[in-house]
């Protein structure tokens, strides 16, 4: 499916990123999360360009075709913000609406509320726009996951991670994507585990992945992980403390422009401060929260594992726009 979709590269931020371009009309963008590539918003792209916009979906730096810098401080939300506003530029634009998924969604909140005048609107899919608070995520997690195996803060000593997972990439990223999506019977492997020194032994393999990833699907990811590695993706998890200490506005400033928020009921990310739905006064920092879906039954991968549902409210939202 991937050879469906027109790939070309985009010079933003003094790197060149890999991305798939398709439509005519108000630029799009879709920025994806970890460990995910631009092939992450395959059933979206055709049908935002028939709805009349420019769609550019680029694998984040790190990812996939994307240039891979070495240095943990290339991936801070501060760089990442400057990718996507260097896009926005390099396409002639003078704004973009986003919409982000995982880490991708963190990224268009804070480009949106930090760099206002760049984007005309902003959607997340999975991950609300958080509350600055009164220390880091990274910290938070140190205090919460304290005495249990919290898989951010076993990203945060390079090379450990890594290992692990390029032993075997493509059952690394089966027990990933299968582990918190819909289908997966549980989340205690990654909410309520004790210490352990792996991500993946806690984790299910199914026999037979659910029909939202086809073996072709599958293929992809793990080509483009085996020869990229996942360095680059972990960095961004170990720059926590620095996106704080950075960017003090972060969490603060009010996203202002037309906002929308799309997840799963069963998302992991919702259940990651425990006895706390994560879901909740997602409007607080949001002016203008015009669409949110909430889909039951569907997992953390939501634009995977329900395609049709996600792309109607996406296309509701961007009917706002227009």
């Amino acid at each position: 499916m991937h050879d469906d979709f027109k790939l070309q590269f985009v010079v933003s931020n003094g790197i060149r990123l890999r991305a798939a371009v398709e439509g005519d009309g108000p630029l799009v963008m879709m920025i994806h999360g970890w460990p995910e590539l631009w092939y992450s918003w395959r059933h979206q792209i055709a049908p935002v360009a028939k709805a009349g916009f420019r769609v550019v979906v680029p694998d984040l730096r790190g990812y996939g075709g994307s240039d891979k810098p070495s240095a943990v401080e290339a991936y801070d939300m501060s760089t990442m913000m400057k990718d996507i506003v260097g896009i926005i530029d390099s396409f002639g634009e003078d704004k973009a609406i986003l919409i982000g998924h995982d880490w991708g969604a963190p990224i268009v909140w804070n480009t949106a509320a930090l760099y206002p005048d760049k984007v005309s609107a902003v959607a997340g899919l999975s991950v609300p726009y958080s509350k600055r608070g009164k220390v880091s995520t990274i910290s938070l997690w140190e205090e919460l996951y304290a005495d249990k195996f919290f898989y951010q803060l076993y990203f945060q000593d390079k090379g450990v991670a890594e290992k692990e997972l390029q032993e075997d990439v493509r059952k690394a990223l089966r027990k990933i994507y299968y582990s918190i999506s819909g289908d997966s019977p549980s989340l205690e492997s990654w909410l309520d585990r004790p210490p352990s020194k792996s991500l993946l032994d806690a984790l299910d393999e199914p026999k037979r992945f659910p029909s939202w990833m086809t073996n072709q699907d599958l293929d992809y990811f793990v080509a483009n992980f085996e020869s990229g590695g996942f360095q680059g993706p972990i960095n961004r998890y170990r720059n926590q403390q620095r996106d704080f200490d950075m960017l003090p506005l972060m969490g603060v400033n009010t996203v202002v422009q037309p906002s929308c928020f799309i997840a799963g009921s069963k998302d992991v990310v919702r259940f990651f401060v425990p006895g706390k739905d994560g879901y909740k006064n997602i409007d607080r920092l949001c002016s203008d929260l015009r669409v949110t879906k909430l889909i039951d039954g569907v997992g953390h991968w939501v634009q995977q594992e329900a395609p049709h549902e996600v792309n109607r409210a996406l296309l509701e939202f961007l009917s706002t726009t227009m």
